[in-house]
């Protein structure tokens, strides 16, 4: 990762508490992958600098310090989490309402999939007990 970031602070300064194996980063879990890279994508469409991102991650992490987060390591990619919803709706990407709905909808998702199926999110997965709503849903999100 020698790519420079924006306002020419180097990717992995600006990220700063990820661990890193060599010269790659190391993931518990399959989703904290994910979390970064959807990070990196957002960065590389010029929806925020390095600096925004590693002011926002750092204010979820001081956020969840302040009420009783141990900070062990264990829930730092829950802290990534948290940045990433943070700049999608500061950014006017979307709203708590349509984050709320897709983590509903991903919930009842992986619920009815079984054990080593890819997950697969349908338009009634992000219905349920939202029919009001205006935001649009996609048809069919497949996931491998």
């Amino acid at each position: 990762m020698t790519q420079q970031a924006s306002a020419n602070v180097p990717m992995p300064e600006a990220l700063t508490g990820i661990p890193f194996n060599q010269q790659d980063p190391t993931f518990h879990e399959p989703w904290e992958a994910q979390a970064f890279a959807i990070t990196v994508a957002m960065h590389r469409r010029g929806l925020f600098s390095w600096n925004e991102w590693a002011e926002t991650l750092g204010g979820q992490i001081k956020l969840a310090q302040s009420n009783g987060d141990p900070d062990l390591g264990s829930t730092y990619y829950l802290h990534w989490l948290a940045a990433i919803e943070k700049l999608v709706q500061d950014k006017g990407i979307a709203d708590q309402l349509a984050l709320t709905r897709y983590q509903e909808g991903w919930h009842r998702a992986a619920h009815r999939t079984p054990h080593g199926e890819p997950i697969v999110l349908l338009p009634q997965d992000l219905d349920h007990g939202h029919a009001d709503s205006t935001t649009s849903v996609p048809e069919h999100h497949h996931v491998d």
